[in-house]
């Protein structure tokens, strides 16, 4: 059954009044991600969620619930502190948080000030310095993160180490484009904003660094079948906490899996390949954790996965790629200051 924005937006509320509102530390919340400027009558994909962030008192949020279905809504919620929002100039700074502020998204807000921080940071959300302000953000997560990757970690967290923070070259362009910076669908999205600017030339690029300029649909669709299995024997095993593991469960199967089977069929399959690989090596963290045994079983076809979709097979190779993506940066700053100055919805 299709649902509408406008119904699953009606339906996080009510979970906030039911769930959050209760909370000793609650105050207040706001929705974010993906749904975030969707007409109401447009129909919500069942390969999407709606992000909802719950506002709680202190410095340290408690930790996030994830993924649930409320309604036959699948929602997303997360926890974030309010010393996270108070400083508005911060939020206005931070390419993560930005986008939720530049259009009226609260749902509830008890203290009046998340009405004040949208009063604030909303007219000022495309100001060019603001902006430039969001993209070195996002190039320092690129930078930083990599910078971090622990080789003495198992093979599927140093993937994840350098997976994630590599495809944040996507988010760059897509800050300076006023575009949200989406997670999934991070690909397609940075694709049309480069060639709506003119550079189609850096997509393959992109694509390149993360390793997946050259697979066929066929050899995506050969690993999305052995990612399958492994996830649908990780939902039941499942036991230790991690911050993803609401993306591990069966309610999140039309996300975690459907959803890159529907970017294969209408030919984004190279587009698929981060979120596969992704889930594979969430799944193998879990897996080894909470069954060791099925882990060692199914690693074969985790590490094929990353040799045939991105090129890696071991340490080296991560290394290597992270210096590729490094001394890419400077390429990447240059064009996204190009779409910065060519943007006529970034003001003064």
């Amino acid at each position: 059954m299709s649902v509408r924005v406008a119904e699953a937006r009606a339906a996080a509320a009510r979970w906030v009044a039911a769930h959050a509102r209760p909370r000793p530390d609650y105050r207040g919340a706001y929705f974010s991600g993906s749904t975030v400027g969707r007409p109401d009558d447009a129909v919500l994909p069942a390969s999407s969620d709606v992000d909802v962030v719950v506002v709680t008192e202190g410095d340290e949020a408690p930790a996030k619930p994830g993924k649930l279905l409320h309604e036959g809504v699948l929602l997303e919620i997360t926890y974030v502190p309010w010393a996270e929002l108070r400083d508005p100039d911060a939020v206005l700074g931070s390419y993560h948080l930005a986008g939720s502020f530049r259009r009226d998204t609260v749902i509830d807000d008890p203290t009046g000030r998340l009405r004040a921080l949208y009063a604030h940071v909303a007219p000022r959300f495309a100001e060019r310095t603001r902006v430039r302000l969001r993209c070195l953000d996002a190039r320092h997560r690129v930078e930083s993160r990599l910078a971090a990757l622990d080789t003495s970690q198992p093979f599927p967290a140093q993937v994840m180490a350098w997976l994630f923070p590599t495809g944040v070259t996507t988010h760059v362009p897509l800050v300076a484009a006023l575009r949200n910076p989406t997670v999934r669908l991070r690909y397609p999205a940075v694709r049309d904003v480069l060639t709506a600017y003119g550079h189609q030339e850096l997509y393959p690029e992109l694509l390149a660094l993360l390793g997946c300029e050259g697979v066929s649909a066929r050899q995506v669709s050969r690993h999305l079948a052995e990612l399958t299995r492994t996830f649908d024997a990780t939902v039941p095993v499942a036991r230790t906490p991690f911050f993803f593991s609401s993306d591990l469960t069966e309610r999140a199967r039309p996300i975690a899996v459907d959803g890159s089977r529907e970017l294969i069929d209408r030919g984004d399959h190279r587009e698929a390949v981060f979120w596969i690989v992704a889930t594979f090596a969430r799944c193998h963290t879990v897996l080894g954790a909470d069954a060791p045994a099925l882990h060692a079983e199914r690693l074969p076809a985790f590490r094929d996965a990353v040799a045939e979709l991105t090129g890696i097979t071991g340490t080296p190779d991560l290394l290597a790629r992270r210096e590729e993506v490094l001394r890419f940066v400077p390429r990447l700053w240059t064009v996204t200051e190009e779409i910065l100055a060519a943007n006529p919805d970034i003001g003064a």
